[in-house]
């Protein structure tokens, strides 16, 4: 007499949740590039989509619904954002250095935020009369929000550097620095010792958590019917992006010049 078989279990493998985060942020930090053509964009964010639903399902709703696994995502991404030291970017562009690079700096940001709104937008205009549609669209808003974080994450890391306000430290060290000024929208400050750190603090979660969450607020704009979200994503990116390029160039201007006058 034959054993009967026993069910086959649907439930993510422990090491799921371990595995879909890698993924993520190795995704997002291929799309943090400026350098992609539209189709391979599309492609990337199709599949972070994928290993953002599996990740979400292996966190559990708690986790999703209070902001605690995106912040937890876009950590595990912060160390692998590909920073540009001040002298890559001046050849990048052309020997360009101070106000002019920065400039530029803040233009093609907000030029690959922008993009990466108009792809997430065509995505949804082809769901739009799907009935998935309403438990997608909080993936992909996820989706795009840990892309345009990093983007604009990037732009403060490398706008420190045109500034020579860059900071020292570990890959995790430098990428959790730059997240934190991110979330505050302001300038990174080398010379505080809480710059530093393998790790961040609660009030600090808090603070990245409230942005992840307010810009996620704003990914919305992106779902609306046929193209119209396309063309509203895009320029919703491109004019944050610009505002926190102002921001932060401001408050690096000011660190520049204390930095100086103590040297």
């Amino acid at each position: 007499m034959s054993t009967p078989a026993q069910p086959t279990s649907t439930s993510p493998a422990p090491d799921d949740g371990a595995q879909s985060r890698q993924q993520v942020a190795e995704l997002v930090a291929r799309l943090s590039s400026e350098e992609m053509d539209a189709s391979t964009r599309r492609r990337l964010l199709a599949k972070l989509s994928a290993a953002v639903a599996t990740s979400a399902r292996t966190a559990g709703s708690v986790a999703v619904l209070g902001g605690r696994w995106l912040v937890d995502l876009f950590v595990d991404v912060a160390p692998r954002i590909p920073v540009r030291d001040a002298e890559t970017l001046r050849d990048h562009y052309d020997g360009l250095t101070g106000e002019a690079l920065a400039d530029q700096l803040v233009v093609t940001a907000g030029r690959a935020t922008g993009l990466v709104g108009a792809a997430g937008g065509a995505l949804a205009a082809v769901e739009w009369a799907a009935p998935p549609l309403l438990l997608s669209m909080p993936i992909q808003v996820a989706t795009e929000t840990l892309v345009v974080a990093a983007i604009e994450t990037k732009l403060v890391a490398e706008l420190s550097e045109a500034y020579g306000v860059g900071v020292e430290g570990s890959g995790t060290e430098r990428g959790l620095a730059y997240v934190q000024s991110w979330a505050e929208r302001r300038g990174v400050d080398p010379l505080n010792p809480l710059t530093f750190s393998h790790g961040l603090s609660g009030v600090a979660k808090r603070s990245l958590r409230n942005r992840l969450l307010a810009r996620s607020g704003r990914m919305l704009t992106t779902y609306g019917p046929f193209l119209t979200g396309a063309v509203v994503g895009a320029t919703v990116n491109r004019s944050e992006t610009r505002k926190l390029g102002d921001k932060v160039r401001a408050d690096l201007r000011r660190r520049a010049g204390t930095n100086s006058a103590t040297r």
